[in-house]
């Protein structure tokens, strides 16, 4: 679903969302409703193109866990309902690219598995704490929001080496950048225009993971969180 840069979005008035920001938020962008039936579509999309591999889900901290969580259920629900069983495990990474509402050149890996840890550490059996048969399964990443992509190849370089049949990528939103060379998931549910959002578990500061909706955040909202 691709949303035009002149999209006025919807009023706050037409939505609940916590008081404590009020004052602090343009409009919704994309309303919790439609993002759940847009993460039931995803997961069908999903579905029909696993075949018979096992899943190895990947989650990105902390602003996917939502996105994350969601679509792993639909998944599960889907393969519960269907003929075929799938065989998901899930490990988390956490990432920091952003200070404030500006992207680092230098990424930051905190919490979580450090995957640079696991180097010259895998036993014979073991990727992630899982059976080695996962090595040859549906590698997938689930993250909140795709921008320039650095985050994304950095991920990628690390997984490739383990030589997984498979590697996709699920996002949710997909910023529009002027950067020809942008990287493009898998799977995404919205195409966006380069606006700092939040809600949905993104946050600003670590703000905002506690909104429903995915919001533009103002000016007030940044100066009121900045650190």
């Amino acid at each position: 679903i691709q949303i035009s840069d002149n999209w006025p979005g919807y009023s706050l008035d037409l939505f609940t969302y916590p008081q404590h920001y009020y004052g602090d938020l343009e409009y919704v962008l994309i309303p919790h409703g439609i993002i759940v039936d847009r993460t039931e579509r995803l997961a069908k999309d999903i579905m029909q193109d696993i075949g018979d591999n096992d899943i190895v889900v990947l989650c990105v901290l902390k602003g996917g866990y939502k996105f994350c969580a969601d679509l792993v259920e639909h998944i599960k629900n889907l393969s519960r309902n269907s003929e075929r069983f799938i065989s998901m495990k899930v490990d988390f990474v956490r990432l920091k690219s952003y200070h404030n509402d500006q992207s680092m050149q230098d990424m930051q890996m905190i919490g979580g598995d450090d995957l640079s840890k696991l180097t010259g550490k895998l036993s014979s059996k073991f990727l992630f704490g899982f059976p080695l048969r996962f090595v040859y399964c549906f590698f997938f990443f689930c993250k909140d929001i795709v921008g320039t992509g650095r985050t994304m190849k950095v991920l990628l370089n690390n997984i490739e080496k383990y030589k997984p049949k498979m590697i996709k990528v699920a996002s949710l939103l997909v910023k529009r950048t002027s950067r020809p060379d942008g990287y493009r998931p898998d799977y995404y549910g919205f195409e966006i225009p380069n606006l700092f959002v939040v809600g949905y578990a993104l946050d600003y500061n670590e703000h905002f993971r506690d909104l429903n909706h995915i919001c533009v955040i103002n000016d007030h909202g940044k100066a009121k969180y900045r650190v």
